[in-house]
């Protein structure tokens, strides 16, 4: 089987499962596992956020949205790799091609392909489109088995935490303007055994004001910019150092805000989430977990970030 993935998260999955090396073709953003960087880039994005402040991106991808998708697809070269399947989704044109892309695309081939779309708002919809990746791949048995574990190691973590204090955890998937983290990010904050605040499970990301976050009063604070890693989000931590109240803030006063490697384990609706859950136990509640965070994933924020400038 030939396979395309327009989707990080699927291209993981696709891996899981042992399939690696049906992919003929994945996306500019699929970088996990590290194989599948040398395979052949169907997309393309209309704009560099590397070099681009939040509010730089912010503004670039609501014009660019407003007049066309965000990104681009190489329709001559998804007609040569002539795939059998293409796994695409339809829940966000900020994170994947459009499914309107998509199809024009795929209205160019001499053999239309098989379409699966992956459109997870839940942890359990994930894991069971992992399921849904592999029996589309033949390797069902290997995808229930993964599932299994991605499941048993949900329930570990949610018997660590059983019974510890909940504090109320603000999570924010962008900062410039902030955004709050939605689809899965409540449930795997409950998971973790806090309190999710600014939105609930299955509710979309949502654009809000400073004076909100900061009436919220949480108790933790998780920078989680979609796409970002540790490093990216540091870069734009400062900018809260000019949020009128920040320093009131109780995770602010107690030295309760971290920023994580967003793009590895919570932007992405891949199995990576479940590490997810398990960083965000460790960060809440330190010791109910074997192990912390390890190098990369997470950075604790010192007050002198936000001291004012």
């Amino acid at each position: 089987m030939r396979v395309v993935s327009l989707l990080p998260a699927a291209t993981e999955m696709v891996c899981l499962v042992g399939a690696c090396d049906t992919l003929v073709g994945v996306t500019h953003e699929c970088d996990h596992p590290p194989e599948v960087r040398r395979l052949p880039r169907l997309t393309a994005s209309g704009i560099d956020h590397r070099r681009m402040t939040s509010a730089e991106v912010d503004a670039a991808v609501r014009r660019i949205t407003d007049e066309a998708s965000l990104y681009s697809l190489d329709a001559g070269l998804l007609r040569e790799l002539e795939p059998d399947l293409v796994i695409t989704q339809g829940l966000c044109e900020v994170c994947a091609v459009s499914p309107g892309v998509v199809e024009r695309a795929l209205s160019t081939l001499p053999r239309r392909p098989e379409v699966l779309s992956l459109d997870s708002s839940s942890l359990e919809e994930v894991i069971s489109d992992l399921v849904r990746v592999g029996e589309a791949l033949g390797r069902g048995r290997e995808a229930r088995e993964k599932a299994g574990s991605l499941r048993q190691r949900l329930r570990r973590v949610a018997r660590a935490v059983e019974g510890l204090p909940r504090m109320r955890v603000a999570c924010l998937e962008w900062l410039d303007p902030p955004y709050s983290a939605g689809h899965w990010v409540p449930e795997m904050v409950a998971l973790a055994g806090g309190e999710p605040l600014l939105a609930a499970p299955g509710e979309p990301s949502r654009r809000m004001g400073w004076e909100e976050v900061v009436g919220a009063a949480p108790d933790a604070v998780v920078l989680m910019p979609c796409g970002f890693d540790v490093r990216r989000t540091l870069r734009e931590a400062g900018l809260l150092a000019k949020v009128p109240g920040w320093e009131d803030v109780p995770a602010v006063r107690e030295g309760r805000v971290w920023a994580v490697d967003a793009n590895a384990y919570f932007s992405r609706p891949g199995p990576r989430l479940v590490r997810g859950v398990e960083l965000l136990a460790a960060l809440l509640h330190p010791g109910a977990l074997p192990t912390g965070p390890r190098p990369g994933e997470a950075t604790r924020l010192a007050r002198e970030v936000f001291a004012a400038r």
